[in-house]
């Protein structure tokens, strides 16, 4: 199995059959109340991503049906779903579901969008039957009455049946997790893992009504924290241990294919437990759960000293209904962030219908992307949106954005199959632009080749 190269060029990681059915025993213990043969698996991610493959292989052994899909017309909304057409979970009505960030974003926000098309007043009243859902569900409770009455047409949007989404492969904000498990009226469990644990390591179970963590390690795993000193994370910090996530159990992978140098760097043999040191920064609760907190490749020095995750910026902004997708970059030779956007479409077209733009056309992305207006306007709501979200310091709302006209595609070598951001292809595709972002002639990062 090959890692998605989000952070540099993709490895292969040699995952045995062991590391197969372990992962597979951990997913079976978090989800063994939704694998039965009265429900219904909706697949669409890549057989490569580790998680697709492990899920399938649980439901495949307790004989639920699986529907197979992709992202380009999996709901009504979906890009490759003609328009007065239903998209594939309409019709196939599934109980269970494997998303990734983005997607569970994407779902959302079309959600809003409808909501948002019906007027000030329903928008209002929507949004604050989700506060008062979320209210009870933190408390232990349901609300049947706004299920039926205020959710039943936003839980359409799945087929109606939808009893677990399991999201992972990206941190989900919890802004976005809260809305999702409040609309679509069922358990939306975070899990934690990568290629190299074969796809989970803890995961939230079925009765934790706690917003952003991970979940304790699934049957079989181990997690430690470890110090970072340069980050300033120790596993003695009040009131909770934070650290460098380090995972072992039979769920890690032998090590990195013809890599021995970098295995021997992050695999290890201790205590007769094998052990893959993550890169990610956690923190753990008195209840045994895992929040991830920071990643060691994604956190940037500030010129000032100042040390931003990278990550739980973008995280945020892709909330925004105006964000597709999003980089944000920094340097130890700046002050400030900036950020590359990829803006949603048809977002951006009612922006320019607001300032009197496209009265009775539509114009491009590219056209919309580079009117002076309609770039003013969006940059405006974006950067308000980051601030208004609580979610981020000051330090850590970029002070200048681009829209960027591309459509970011697996294909196109900017992203992953999952849509995560690849951040070198993306940094080096937009080298001039960062430069002017920043006002400098000077390269900030490698001008591509």
């Amino acid at each position: 199995m090959y890692t998605s190269g989000s952070s540099g060029a993709p490895k292969g990681v040699v995952a045995t059959h062991r590391n197969i059915i372990a992962a597979i025993n951990g997913l079976g213990a978090v989800r063994q109340a939704y694998c039965t043969e009265e429900d219904t698996y909706i697949a669409y991610l890549p057989l490569a991503h580790v998680l697709e493959l492990s899920v399938e292989s649980l439901v495949f052994g307790t004989g639920t049906p699986i529907g197979f899909s992709s992202a380009l017309t999996l709901t009504d909304a979906s890009t490759g779903v003609a328009k007065g057409f239903r998209g594939d979970a309409s019709l196939l009505r599934p109980t269970q579901m494997a998303a990734v960030p983005l997607v569970v974003d994407r779902i959302c926000k079309s959600i809003s969008d409808v909501v948002a098309s019906k007027g000030l007043l329903s928008k209002a009243l929507f949004e604050y039957a989700v506060d008062y859902k979320n209210y009870w569900l933190d408390h232990g409770f349901d609300t049947p009455l706004l299920n039926y009455f205020v959710f039943d047409s936003a839980r359409s949007v799945l087929g109606s049946r939808l009893k677990v989404l399991v999201c992972g492969s990206a941190p989900l904000s919890t802004r976005t997790r809260r809305f999702a498990r409040a609309c679509l009226c069922c358990q939306v469990v975070e899990a934690y893992g990568m290629t190299e644990t074969c796809a989970v390591a803890t995961a939230n179970d079925a009765d934790d009504t706690s917003v952003g963590r991970v979940g304790a390690p699934v049957p079989g795993t181990y997690v430690r924290l470890v110090d970072w000193p340069e980050g300033a994370y120790h596993v003695f910090d009040k009131p909770n241990p934070r650290g460098e996530v380090v995972v072992g159990g039979p769920c890690v992978a032998r090590g990195y294919f013809k890599k021995p140098e970098l295995t021997r760097e992050v695999f290890t043999y201790e205590a007769g437990v094998h052990w893959f040191y993550t890169g990610d920064i956690g923190e753990i609760f008195p209840d045994g759960t895992l929040k991830i907190i920071d990643r060691k490749k994604e956190l940037v020095k500030l010129q000032y000293g100042e040390y931003v995750s990278l990550g739980h910026v973008e995280t945020v902004l892709k909330t925004c209904p105006l964000v597709d997708n999003a980089l944000v970059y920094g340097s130890s030779l700046q002050t400030y962030l900036v950020a590359l956007v990829a803006p949603n479409h048809q977002q951006l077209q009612r922006v320019a219908v607001d300032l009197g733009k496209s009265v009775g056309k539509k114009l491009t992305l590219k056209e919309l992307c580079e009117d002076p207006e309609v770039i003013k306007a969006a940059t405006e709501y974006i950067l308000s949106f980051a601030r208004k979200s609580g979610e981020l310091q000051k330090t850590e709302v970029p002070l200048k954005l681009k829209l960027c006209p591309d459509e970011w595609r697996p294909d196109t070598g900017l992203v992953t199959a999952t849509f995560k951001v690849r951040r070198k292809p993306l940094q080096d595709f937009y080298a001039k632009d960062i430069d002017t972002l920043y006002g400098t002639t000077e390269h900030t990062v490698p001008a591509p080749a």
